[in-house]
């Protein structure tokens, strides 16, 4: 990448990865109630963009989104530790002109198996040479998560430790099923990080839902 590239892509990045379709939302409940003026939503949009983003323990392995009903802030997406979803809720409850907090946050099974295939899987696309660039660590779990940290070690408890630093491609795993999150800048790099993601043994099922940059088609609510 570019030094520009460096700047910019993880700032797309956050600003696909932190946002829900609002119609989506409030299409479940046709009567929200009072809303925000459009310069208040503006300002709590980009409040809790920031305060998640800064959220010292989201990591490869969880995705946040988050949409609106009303003066409502809806919470959604996957943590794979249970203090991410309270961590987030705390992070933006007090931002000034939200009533309340729906929490709908997922936590992930704790499952020695689904370890094993988060360490496989981030291997097989972060070691790729096209898809690198997505990756701050620019290596494996081993380098990602410190020195003499192999795949065995990563494998035995890779939630609790999970690889640092900025990472495009968002690894989510359920009951042995893969779903990719995020934004990479070409189809290429979509479909070359989906068949790493379908070749990892373990696997039951991989769905890539992977956007590539400056296409809105895929974004849709999980």
């Amino acid at each position: 990448m570019t030094r520009l590239t460096r700047r910019v892509f993880p700032a797309l990045a956050a600003s696909l990865v932190f946002t829900l379709s609002a119609p989506s939302i409030i299409a479940q409940e046709p009567t929200p109630g009072p809303t925000w003026s459009q310069e208040d939503t503006l300002r709590i949009v980009q409040q809790v963009q920031k305060k998640l983003a800064g959220l010292s323990n989201l990591g490869v392995f969880d995705w946040l989104t988050f949409g609106i009903h009303g003066k409502t802030l809806v919470l959604k997406g996957y943590a794979s530790r249970p203090v991410l979803k309270s961590d987030a809720e705390n992070a933006v409850k007090g931002i000034q002109g939200i009533d309340s907090v729906d929490n709908q946050i997922e936590v992930l099974p704790n499952s020695p198996m689904d370890d094993r295939i988060r360490a496989a899987v981030y291997n097989r696309i972060y070691t790729q040479p096209s898809l690198r660039k997505y990756n701050a660590n620019q290596g494996n779990i081993g380098r990602a998560i410190g020195p003499g940290a192999g795949i065995a070690l990563a494998a035995g408890g890779i939630t609790n430790t999970p690889p640092m630093g900025f990472h495009a491609i968002h690894i989510i795993v359920k009951n042995g099923n893969v779903t990719l999150y995020g934004v990479v800048l070409n189809q290429m790099d979509s479909s070359i990080a989906g068949m790493q993601a379908n070749s990892t043994p373990g696997a039951f099922s991989v769905d890539n839902d992977l956007i590539v940059q400056g296409s809105a088609s895929k974004l849709k609510e999980k």
